[in-house]
């Protein structure tokens, strides 16, 4: 599995500068005061640049030789691009392999078992709160869907997927304040604030489970249960359905405390024709549930890592898990079996 790396650096104060000068990187903020990290005796695992700040060409090719994640983000902190080494596709065996799944029965297989693996975590989150859980018919349901082509599989999953979803949110919805909770879960083009605040979380999710699929050696556009299509990261979006649980038990209890007042509604341009109005988190809140999801991928869950530890974040268990998941397609691993925990 390589290395693992732990130190993280995080340029979101404008005005602060990252640069290299002595085989250290030095990171200046914008009163002149400067941190020093050597670069081989701390292990950088990532840089995460805020736009308002600058970084010299020389940091940046030093991140590109050694590897080190580089994530760009907004002002507002959406995540828009990557540092990726020049290096980094030349591991062609993995896609090699992954193209070849998707056109015989492993793809249905691994298909099934987002699915599965999706509605398990969904239970998981029910327990929890003591609402009632998907009753077991459902891998009976998947597991007997005829394996003839991946199409027809993926339209039935996607179906059960579907019908167990609704009835997920129908109960947590319940859970959040009466003045605040949607009626249904809405995803694209949401009006309501509530499901636009599920709609940022689950869009820096997608960033994590990206930048994970990339340094298993994926590829991110070939999907197995999300359809490909010109623009879409389709194994994106098949392993989001591996975590959007944590996300959900994430909301349940940050989204206790909002008021009325923490959104603000916007007119958006929804056609050539057209406008509407959308509700969002204002500025503040905005960037204070940023920062909370930031830490929250830093907590820790209860499934062991691959080599040591009973223990591990949730961002490292979505790199691992894109890691046994390119095991399993270059055969070096029988079976998989997504990882299910729950944070306490």
């Amino acid at each position: 599995m390589g290395k693992v790396r732990a130190q993280k650096l995080v340029l979101d104060e404008h005005g602060s500068f990252l640069g290299m000068e002595k085989g250290c990187f030095v990171v200046k903020d914008k009163h002149g005061d400067s941190k020093r990290y050597p670069l081989f005796e701390n292990e950088i695992g990532e840089v995460i640049l805020k736009s308002g700040n600058t970084v010299s060409t020389g940091a940046l090719a030093s991140l590109g030789f050694w590897e080190v994640d580089v994530l760009v983000l907004t002002q507002r902190g959406r995540p828009v691009a990557m540092l990726k080494s020049l290096e980094d596709d030349s591991h062609v065996e993995t896609r090699l392999c992954q193209y070849e799944a998707y056109n015989n029965s492993k793809g249905v297989d691994i298909a099934k078992q987002f699915v599965l693996s999706k509605i398990e975590g969904q239970n998981r989150v029910l327990e929890k709160h003591n609402l009632k859980v998907h009753s077991s018919i459902y891998r009976q349901k998947i597991e007997r869907i005829p394996s003839k082509n991946l199409k027809d599989v993926r339209r039935k999953l996607l179906t059960i997927e579907g019908n167990y979803t609704k009835q997920y949110f129908k109960q947590i919805f319940l859970l959040f304040p009466r003045k605040l909770k949607p009626k249904v879960r809405k995803t694209f083009k949401a009006y309501d604030g509530m499901n636009n605040t599920f709609n940022l979380a689950y869009e820096i999710l997608s960033w994590k489970v990206h930048k994970a699929l990339i340094k298993a050696r994926l590829e991110r556009f070939l999907g197995f249960l999300h359809s490909v299509q010109y623009g879409k990261p389709s194994l994106v979006c098949d392993f989001q359905e591996l975590y959007r649980y944590l996300i959900d038990d994430f909301l349940i209890k940050y989204c206790q405390k909002l008021k009325r007042t923490d959104f603000i509604v916007k007119s958006e341009v929804l056609s050539r024709k057209r406008q509407g109005k959308r509700e969002y988190l204002n500025r503040v809140q905005t960037r204070d549930l940023m920062k909370r999801l930031h830490w929250f991928f830093e907590c820790k869950v209860d499934i062991p890592r691959v080599r040591i530890g009973n223990k591990q974040t949730i961002e490292t268990l979505i790199s691992e898990e894109a890691l046994l998941f390119a095991k399993f397609l270059r055969d070096e691993k029988k079976t998989w079996i997504p990882r299910i925990g729950i944070l306490t």
